[in-house]
């Protein structure tokens, strides 16, 4: 059932015929706020990673986490921050690729800004931490609800491999939650306390907030992404893209701590893992692949926000039901 404001017709404009059936007006005031809390989370992101990389003894933890936390710092401010300003310009408001970065950005912000608010002793920039993490979840869940679900799918091409992509992501979910759960259930019945999780040293505080992050945020979400994607369900479209887009960074973010933390001379760091190219090539071609397929402007098809005053537009109980 499609529900509108007004058992009254509304008459189209100008504005909304010229945008193919999407009212401009409304999309513009969710787009300015949407704009809003990205500008200000862009200076938020680069103020708390130049004091976390600039500022002596800010981080007041051991010395690898520390080490660890400035490997993210730099990926921060070199990768993320000018990516998602970039995708803010008014050139790109219209660009669907630019949306769906600046949403996997989000997405990655989200459980970035999460390590830092749970993961680190108390510091100077404790606030700055926070408000990344509350204006990330807000603005990636506003982003998201703008989004006309049905119109993005329609828009991939059929020889899109969905049947790979979701297969990997699939697959991605099953290995976290094996890997991570194992040495759990080893503690509930044994009392022996899980080993490093990765090639990073940590202490088992970390190693914990880590798998917890990726059991509770990471498995679902790649699962989920991964079985709607299979089956060429709408949101499998849009879940992809974005959980791609975000665990490339993330993979990022780990190469970068395993170098600082050698940099720092940790006992016992490496400053390489073997096997990280090659799952970092797996989330890297994954996104590139979704990002070639989305294609055309953002507002035609793509933004929900005259769901509810367009009659044209597909409702949302029919979001999950496939292209």
């Amino acid at each position: 059932m499609t529900v509108t404001l007004s058992s009254r017709p509304r008459s189209p404009d100008r504005n909304h015929e010229a945008q193919g059936g999407i009212s401009v007006e409304p999309a513009s005031r969710a787009h300015r706020a949407d704009q809003v809390l990205s500008a200000i989370l862009v200076s938020l992101l680069a103020a708390g990673s130049v004091a976390g990389l600039f500022v002596d003894g800010l981080y007041r933890d051991p010395a690898s986490v520390a080490a660890m936390f400035r490997g993210y710092d730099l990926v921060t401010i070199a990768i993320v921050v000018p990516s998602l300003a970039v995708t803010l310009l008014p050139a790109l408001r219209r660009s669907a690729r630019a949306l769906f970065v600046r949403t996997g950005l989000l997405a990655y912000s989200v459980y970035h800004s999460a390590v830092y608010v749970f993961g680190t002793e108390f510091n100077d920039i404790f606030l700055i931490h926070v408000a990344v993490f509350s204006l990330s979840v807000i603005t990636l869940s506003l982003t998201l609800a703008r989004i006309d679900v049905s119109g993005v799918a329609r828009r991939f091409p059929d020889r899109t491999p969905v049947r790979a992509i979701g297969g990997t992501l699939l697959f991605l979910a099953g290995t976290l939650a094996v890997f991570w759960s194992a040495p759990s259930l080893r503690f509930a019945f044994t009392g022996a306390l899980p080993e490093e999780g990765s090639m990073l040293v940590v202490p088992i505080e970390i190693t914990h907030l880590g798998w917890a992050l990726d059991l509770s945020l990471l498995v679902p979400a790649y699962a989920a992404a991964g079985a709607l994607l299979w089956r060429r369900a709408a949101w499998g479209y849009v879940l992809a893209t974005v959980v791609l887009v975000a665990g490339v960074l993330q993979q990022v973010d780990y190469i970068a701590a395993l170098l600082f933390q050698a940099t720092a001379e940790i006992p016992g760091a490496t400053g390489f893992d073997p096997i990280e190219p090659f799952i970092t090539a797996i989330y890297l071609v994954g996104a590139l692949v979704m990002l070639k397929g989305v294609c055309g402007p953002a507002t035609q098809g793509m933004l929900a926000d005259t769901r509810l005053i367009d009659p044209q537009v597909q409702p949302a109980s029919s979001l999950l039901t496939g292209r």
